[in-house]
C-alpha cells in the first residue's frame, strides 16, 4: 500500500494525516495554528510532516490552505486569513525541511478532489463542489480532473456577483454569492426574520444569550431541526439563494453532480430541499436543460486532507 501525507491548514488548527490509496486516514497529527503565520506556520507544517514520516514510509506531501495558489502548485499567492504568507514559495521552504516532494493546493479544491475521488462525487467525471461555511468556496472536476484555470485560482464561486449593488463583501465587491447563501448569510437572514417577527423569535433567541448578536449558526440549525419557524425561514432563504446560484453555475459548467460541504451542510435536507426547489424553479431552459443532482458531502472535515494527499501523488 502506498501512502501520502495530507496537511490541512485551518484558522485554529493544522491537521495532518497519512492517507492510503483508498482514501483512508490511517493516522493523524495536529498542532494549533500559529497566529503570527509566516515562518512559524511553515515550521509547524514541517513538524507535523516529520512526526508522520516517523510512522510511515511516504513519498509525497500535500498541503491545503485557504487562499490563491499558483498554477504550478508551489506558491501561496495570497492568503487573506493567514498572516505573512503572501507570495511564499512553500514548495521550496517545505521541501528543504522534510526532504519529500511537496505540492500546495487551495483548501476548497482539495476538498472537492477528496469528494470526487473518495466521497459523494466518486464515479462522476463532471462535478462541482460548494463549501458553504463562513463564506463559499468551490472546486470543479471536469473530465475526471481538477480544474484550476489559467492562473490557478478557478472556482471562487463565492464571489460571483448575484445582486448588483448588494451587500458589501470582504473581497471589495458588492452582491457576491456568499453574501446570500453562506453561513454568515444564514445568520443575517435569521436576524432579519427576527426583526420582522419578534414575537415568534423568543424560542430561537433563548438558545443564545437572548440577544440577536449572540445567535449562532449551530443554534439556528438545532432550532430548525425542532421546527422553529424563524430558523426554518432563515434556512429557506439561504437555500433558495443557493439553488439559484447553482442554476447559474450549471449553465456554465454543466455538472452532473453538485456536492455541498462545509459547516452549513450539518442541516442536511433543511438546506438542500429549498436549494433543489430553487434550482428547478430558476434553471434557464426549464424542462429542457438537465438538472444536476444536489447532494451532501460525505467526508466531512477530512475531505481537504484526503484530497490534497491524493493530489500530491500526481
Amino acid at each position: 500500500m502506498a501512502y501520502a501525507i495530507g496537511i490541512d491548514v485551518g484558522g485554529t488548527k493544522v491537521l495532518g494525516g497519512v492517507v492510503d490509496e483508498l482514501g483512508n486516514v490511517v493516522t493523524t497529527a495536529r498542532r494549533d495554528t500559529p497566529r503570527e503565520g509566516g515562518n512559524a506556520l511553515t515550521k509547524t507544517i514541517a513538524n507535523i510532516a516529520q512526526e508522520l514520516l516517523g510512522k510511515f514510509d511516504v513519498s509525497s506531501i500535500g498541503v491545503s490552505a485557504a487562499g490563491f495558489v499558483s498554477s504550478d502548485r508551489k506558491t501561496m499567492l495570497a492568503t487573506p486569513n493567514i498572516a505573512d504568507w503572501n507570495g511564499v514559495n512553500l514548495d521550496d521552504e517545505l521541501t528543504s525541511l522534510v526532504c519529500r516532494r511537496v505540492i500546495i493546493e487551495n483548501d476548497a479544491n482539495a476538498a472537492a478532489w477528496g469528494e470526487a475521488k473518495f466521497g459523494a462525487g466518486r464515479n462522476q467525471d463532471h462535478m462541482v463542489m460548494l463549501t458553504v461555511g463562513t463564506g463559499i468556496g468551490g472546486g470543479v472536476v471536469v473530465n475526471g480532473a481538477l480544474y484550476r484555470g489559467a492562473f490557478g485560482v478557478a472556482a471562487e464561486f463565492g464571489h460571483i456577483r448575484v445582486l448588483p449593488d448588494g451587500h458589501l463583501c470582504g473581497c471589495g465587491a458588492r452582491g457576491c454569492f456568499e453574501q446570500y447563501a453562506s453561513g454568515n448569510a444564514l445568520l443575517r437572514h435569521a436576524r432579519e426574520a427576527i426583526h420582522a417577527s419578534p414575537d415568534i423569535a423568543r424560542n430561537l433567541l433563548a438558545r443564545g444569550d437572548g440577544s440577536i448578536e449572540g445567535l449562532t449558526g449551530s443554534a439556528i440549525t438545532e432550532a430548525a431541526r425542532e421546527g422553529d419557524p424563524v430558523a426554518l425561514a432563515a434556512f429557506n432563504t439561504t437555500g433558495q439563494w443557493l439553488g439559484a446560484g447553482i442554476a447559474s453555475i450549471s449553465m456554465v459548467l454543466d455538472p452532473a453532480v453538485v456536492v455541498i460541504g462545509g459547516g452549513v451542510i450539518d442541516a442536511g435536507d433543511i438546506l438542500l430541499k429549498p436549494a433543489r426547489e430553487a434550482l428547478e424553479r430558476t434553471m434557464p431552459f426549464a424542462g429542457k436543460h438537465p438538472y444536476p443532482t444536489i447532494i451532501a458531502a460525505e467526508l466531512g472535515n477530512e475531505a481537504g486532507l484526503v484530497g490534497v494527499a491524493d493530489l500530491s501523488r500526481s
